[in-house]
């Protein structure tokens, strides 16, 4: 074990990474390199987005010096547990997720769950969050917010959701998040201006702390009187909040 690895505590730790072609040292502090220099075990959604994140981070990593435990889409859950087993002999383990933060709308959230039913250490570290960004940024209620993922596929059944959470922000002064998949971010918008009242309000935040950052709120009125600038394929998240 490495003078590094000795110096960083066992622990799980959750490790962001940036939400797109961002300048690492823009969006996450030294810390966090002092942290994944000392770590020799990374649970991962996709391998080559890890490796490569893990590159830009300090090019002298030795990444075939690295295990990686796979966590993705067709990844085993049965295994999630197994993944542990260096933490559990007291070496440390990083837990990355493919975009912002790990464990929140992510499948990271298991494992952490396992952590803590054995009360082993875990270590959220400082990073961008897609959600908390969108929320700072919107002007809407940043006391009560709810994250909601994905709104349903069917056109009749994703109306009547976005009705209740429009009604819910109404009630409530709560804001409502969601997202889409981002070549069906258009189609979400066109939803929302039909479904919603001329009067609540609707922010879209896409592509954030990238390049192509937007950040806009407007009433749906107006939205539907200007359009949607270019967001195909952006990473986008959606909120609305309607007050009295």
């Amino acid at each position: 074990m490495s003078d590094l690895q000795q110096d960083v505590p066992a622990a799980l730790y959750l490790i962001p990474v940036t939400l797109g072609n961002t300048p690492i040292s823009q969006v996450l502090p030294a810390y966090n390199r002092h942290i994944i220099l000392g770590l020799r075990h990374f649970v991962v959604e996709e391998l080559r987005t890890a490796r490569r994140f893990l590159k830009q981070v300090d090019k002298s990593i030795d990444i075939d010096s690295l295990t990686f435990y796979p966590m993705g889409k067709h990844a085993d859950e049965s295994l999630f547990s197994s993944y542990l087993s260096p933490l559990r002999q007291g070496e440390s383990v990083g837990l990355l997720s493919e975009a912002g933060c790990p464990a929140v709308a992510d499948p990271g959230a298991l494992l952490v769950a396992q952590a803590q039913r054995e009360g082993l250490r875990v270590v959220p570290l400082v990073g961008p969050s897609s959600i908390l960004l969108a929320v700072m940024a919107a002007g809407f209620n940043g006391q009560s917010f709810a994250f909601n993922g994905y709104l349903p596929i069917d056109e009749a059944q994703r109306a009547k959701r976005i009705k209740q959470l429009e009604a819910r922000s109404l009630s409530e002064g709560q804001t409502q998040l969601f997202i889409e998949t981002p070549f069906r971010n258009e189609k979400l918008f066109r939803d929302l201006l039909k479904a919603c009242s001329p009067q609540t309000m609707l922010c879209i935040a896409a592509g954030i702390t990238t390049s192509v950052e937007f950040i806009r709120t407007k009433s749906v009125a107006q939205w539907s009187k200007e359009g949607l600038p270019d967001i195909h394929k952006v990473p986008t998240i959606f909120l609305i909040h309607r007050s009295r």
